[in-house]
């Protein structure tokens, strides 16, 4: 990679998250930590508005903004099949506003580029859906988007049932289902619901903050911890 591309890559690695570490910048360009650390002063130097330190990591500040992209054949590729792969997933309305972007993003491309794109020979099979399930998905996209809290009766895989209350954190696709990723106020703890076992579902009027211990990225790190012995277990 050139270096001028090295530079320009950082710039989009940087923009698209809140903190950036050296090490991790130096993984996706495949570098090394020093070369980041020189590029992201070189950076500096030239005006771009870079914040962090080394050991620490780097973000842009508000505001900065480059040209508008001109994406490569293979990354236009990329955009059509990861809309492909997940159309059929989504609930109606980011399925349709999956389509519109798509769509923006090919007609400004290049002819070549647009054709190869348009026909990548790599395709999804129709999902079997769940009407019900595919609208609850957008209802519980929407509410974790907003922070609103959610009462639901749910029927677990014996076939008990119970009412819950809960903060939606995220939705999670396993092939065959979606589950949300939840704090149960009724559990007090982290639980995960087959949105397709939930028997009826209402957004309520209770907004929630997001409180240590209760988060989307704790649910994350308790997951990640979980992990290893759930693996192992017979």
């Amino acid at each position: 990679m050139r270096r001028a591309d090295r530079l320009f890559r950082i710039v989009q690695l940087l923009r698209g998250r809140r903190l950036s570490t050296a090490a991790w910048i130096a993984e996706k360009l495949e570098v090394s930590a020093r070369t980041v650390y020189r590029d992201v002063a070189d950076l500096q130097a030239q005006g771009v508005p870079i914040d962090g330190e080394a050991g620490v990591g780097y973000r842009l500040t508000g505001g900065f903004d480059l040209p508008p992209l001109m994406f490569t054949t293979l990354e236009a590729q990329a955009l059509v099949a990861a809309v492909r792969l997940a159309q059929s997933r989504l609930d109606r309305e980011l399925a349709l506003a999956a389509e519109d972007a798509l769509g923006k993003i090919i007609g400004v491309l290049p002819p070549a580029a647009r054709a190869a794109a348009e026909a990548l020979p790599l395709y999804a099979a129709p999902w079997a859906k769940d009407p019900v399930s595919i609208e609850r998905l957008g209802v519980l996209r929407e509410a974790a988007s907003m922070r609103r809290r959610i009462r639901f009766d749910y029927e677990d895989a014996q076939g008990a049932a119970t009412s819950r209350i809960a903060r939606p954190l995220g939705c999670y696709n396993w092939e065959a289902v979606w589950t949300l990723a939840a704090w149960c106020e009724h559990r007090t703890a982290f639980r995960s619901f087959r949105i397709d076992r939930m028997r009826t579902l209402d957004v309520l009027d209770e907004v929630y903050r997001d409180e240590p211990g209760r988060t989307l990225p704790d649910f994350l790190r308790q997951v990640r911890r979980e992990w290893p012995a759930r693996a192992s277990s017979p």
